[in-house]
């Protein structure tokens, strides 16, 4: 039985892992401290950061495409990374390649949801083929929505992990 104090604990972990990886990726990346990143969720199965408009303009008013690849690279990165730290997972993680598909302007704050692209099962794959041959690919998808919640672009990543 779960009771009102045990949420109040998950409640507090989440909190501190979400502002955890926000203080790593402000020290650590130094574009996601000029972009303004914050953490808004850390999740097994999602990461979800997001970025005001203001630094990440463009000449039209609206979020630059740069911009917006980096926020949602951020994203994808940021769950394998958060992840691999949860499950103490040794490997040095970068991206291989991706893809962005800008579907329309977004000219506010944005937010960039980060998911495994063939659902959870896709990292336990991950982790198996990491500890078997000390590298494994997985692909994270993600998705930038504007304030209303309606998304303006997506990206498709692969990741590769090698084993320290």
């Amino acid at each position: 039985m779960t009771t009102q104090h045990d949420e109040g604990n998950a409640d507090d972990e989440h909190d501190a892992a979400r502002e955890r990886h926000e203080r790593y990726l402000r020290e650590h990346v130094p574009l996601a401290a000029f972009m303004q990143v914050s953490v808004l969720e850390v999740g097994a199965d999602t990461v979800a950061v997001s970025a005001p408009l203001k630094p990440n303009v463009n000449v039209h008013g609206t979020l630059f495409g740069g911009s917006g690849a980096a926020l949602a690279l951020i994203a994808a990165w940021s769950l394998l990374h958060t992840r691999m730290q949860a499950e103490h997972v040794a490997a040095s993680l970068v991206v291989h390649r991706h893809q962005m598909t800008y579907l329309r302007p977004i000219a506010g704050r944005v937010t960039a949801r980060a998911g495994f692209a063939a659902g959870a099962a896709e990292w336990q794959e991950f982790a198996e083929a990491l500890d078997r041959k000390g590298r494994a690919r997985i692909v994270v998808d993600a998705t930038l929505l504007d304030d209303a919640g309606q998304a303006g672009a997506q990206l498709s990543g692969e990741f590769v992990a090698v084993r320290r």
